[in-house]
């Protein structure tokens, strides 16, 4: 494997401590006393530090095509999060409603909520950024944007929706998959290189997905399988 998948940077925490012997039926440990914690410690724990590889492109239209989707990528996120938050927060709700009436009129209040918030906004996006919004809300929620419909509404209105959009060569049923489609792979790069430097905010995945192994497959060509 080229790169490494965990770091310790000991240097700061060892400037700080200092070691003590202690004698004990002729066995000798060796304590750590931190400044600033007056118990002695025989070892430090030490976040876990992720380093991705160097991005390489074998010639500048990858190079392009990849910004392009970096950028899209960080545009929709945000609202993929949201649904997901949302979703939570409405799961949970409905859990305390025991009338199958009032747990119909909580979803549909939850759902207006959110279309009157933000609907101006998601019609402003492209086809290409509504179908990666469609691949981050399974990404997120473990489910389709068209389960969800169908969830919140009913099946007929998600098969309208549906039909409608793939009019516009956008699938409401379309999953996130970065073990088969490497613009997936490429997505979640993005993701991660982003949660790492802070310019989106961290949200597990609903999804089991393994960076490292994708990343094993997709750039370093070996015969990974998917957990």
């Amino acid at each position: 494997m080229n790169y490494i998948k965990y770091i310790c940077i000991l240097l700061p925490f060892l400037t700080f401590a200092q070691e003590g012997n202690v004698e004990n039926d002729s066995t000798r440990v060796i304590y750590l006393f931190i400044k600033g914690d007056s118990i002695p410690k025989t070892s430090i724990n030490l976040d876990e530090v992720m380093l991705l590889h160097r991005l390489k492109f074998d010639n500048k239209q990858e190079r392009i095509r990849y910004l392009i989707l970096r950028r899209k990528t960080l545009k929709v996120y945000p609202y993929a999060k949201l649904a997901a938050e949302r979703l939570d927060s409405l799961t949970s709700e409905l859990k305390s409603i025991t009338k199958e009436r009032h747990k119909k009129r909580h979803t549909k209040k939850v759902q207006k909520y959110i279309e009157g918030e933000f609907a101006d906004e998601l019609k402003k996006l492209t086809r290409t950024e509504g179908q990666i919004l469609v691949k981050l809300i399974h990404r997120q929620t473990g489910r389709t944007t068209f389960d969800l419909v169908k969830e919140l509404r009913n099946g007929w209105r998600a098969f309208w929706y549906n039909t409608t959009a793939s009019m516009f060569d956008i699938s409401l049923k379309q999953k996130f998959d970065p073990w088969q489609n490497e613009e997936d792979y490429l997505i979640e790069d993005v993701l991660q290189r982003n949660f790492r430097s802070g310019a989106l905010k961290y949200q597990p995945s609903a999804l089991d997905i393994n960076f490292f192994d994708l990343t094993d497959k997709w750039i370093y060509n070996k015969q990974v399988k998917p957990e």
